[in-house]
């Protein structure tokens, strides 16, 4: 029995039920496993008071400590995060709270490995972990985590040391295993892809999908957080260029004010709808009605929207940025674009002048599955635990 802690910064909860929701699916795939027991510690920064008072700080703090989440048993430690300071004291902070909470976790849980599901600041918090328990520790890459943190002045140190002292590191894309390399980290990187779930996507009847959603016409959907690395608003002047297309854009963030703004300013409201973040059980439905996905991202590890996209039968319209040559290996999966409203628009209009097959579309994606993401983490983690013994 191999027995996982996996760490994980980003994970699901009852106030943001889309957060991270790509590792708790690999987590869930994990522990479906005969072979495997999983627990998994999801810690919570929180600000010092009064700054806890805060609308979206406040509904944090009152979620449980410990809760079963569809299955899984999650803590939910809280860690002092200090604003204004670049993350500098992230990992110590994480490192300080977890120590009593994992000493008082091993009495019922003897963990073997430490899966930490993102860079920073899991990483240098399991490595530091992994030392003190004995036991190896694996670090995954995901996209922000090396293209941010891992160049940032505060943080980077703290990066490249954590990758240089794992045990076992993996990427979601060969893009991100390079990007690893260029952040200053010379070490054998293991390419382990998300999956998908095709018993959601591409399941979807696509006519049916878009009598429900109200379709008629051309659709595009641009899938993401409202922040300006996704590029949303390139992908909102591109549409205001195609007479007749309809653009939905979906997520929330800060960029949700800027964006209405300029659909004001472009006259565009009777074709472009700024719908706000959606479920992530509603997302088939949509993809399913689309008939491009187009994200003008200025960075990417391997997107899971580009995925579940073209599981969907929708090609996707994208940058080439980290893992796209990877994805859109051909004219079924859609058209890689410069990332500027002029190509993004002629991408778009490329696709609706030559719909692809559905079916050559998803099979773009075949490769991808949960069942062969799960299979692959526990085998490298109990490579990385036999290794250790």
């Amino acid at each position: 029995m191999l027995r996982v802690l996996t760490l994980a910064t980003l994970f699901p909860d009852a106030v943001r039920p889309n957060f991270g929701v790509f590792i708790e699916r690999q987590t869930l795939g994990l522990a479906a496993l005969e072979d495997v027991a999983v627990r998994v510690v999801a810690p919570l920064g929180l600000p010092p008071f009064p700054l806890t008072l805060h609308a979206g700080y406040r509904a944090l703090s009152t979620l449980p400590r410990h809760e079963t989440w569809k299955g899984l048993a999650v803590d939910r430690p809280r860690f002092l995060n200090l604003p204004g300071t670049q993350g500098r004291f992230h990992v110590g902070a994480l490192v300080r709270r977890l120590i009593p909470h994992l000493n008082a976790l091993r009495e019922t849980f003897p963990f073997d490995a430490i899966d930490a599901e993102f860079f920073f600041p899991d990483g240098p918090a399991a490595v530091a972990l992994g030392r003190r328990f004995g036991v190896p520790v694996s670090i995954k890459a995901r996209g922000a985590d090396i293209h941010h943190w891992g160049h940032a002045p505060a943080t980077a140190a703290q990066v490249r040391a954590a990758g240089q002292a794992a045990d076992g590191l993996l990427a979601v894309s060969q893009s991100m295993a390079d990007d690893i390399a260029a952040a200053g980290i010379d070490r054998p990187v293991r390419v382990h892809r998300t999956g998908i779930d095709r018993s959601r996507f591409g399941s979807v009847d696509r006519a049916a999908a878009r009598v429900r959603l109200g379709i008629a016409g051309p659709l595009v959907v641009s899938l993401g957080a409202l922040i300006p690395r996704k590029g949303h608003r390139i992908v909102l002047d591109a549409v205001a260029a195609l007479p007749g297309v309809q653009l939905w854009i979906v997520g929330g963030g800060p960029d949700h004010a800027a964006l209405a703004a300029r659909i004001a300013e472009l006259g565009v409201g009777d074709r472009v709808r700024l719908y706000g973040s959606m479920p992530h059980g509603d997302l088939p439905g949509l993809l399913a009605a689309a008939d491009v996905m187009a994200l003008a991202s200025s960075s990417e590890g391997l997107a899971n929207a580009w995925i579940e996209a073209l599981a969907s039968g929708t090609p996707i319209v994208i940058p080439d940025a980290g893992a796209a040559r990877e994805v859109v290996t051909g004219p079924a999966a859609g058209r890689i674009v410069t990332r500027d409203a002029a190509a993004v628009a002629q991408g778009i209009a490329a696709v609706l002048s030559q719909p692809a097959d559905p079916d050559a579309t998803r099979a773009t994606v075949e490769a991808f599955s949960w069942e062969r993401n799960a299979r692959e983490l526990r085998e490298h983690l109990m490579g990385l635990a036999a290794g250790r013994r």
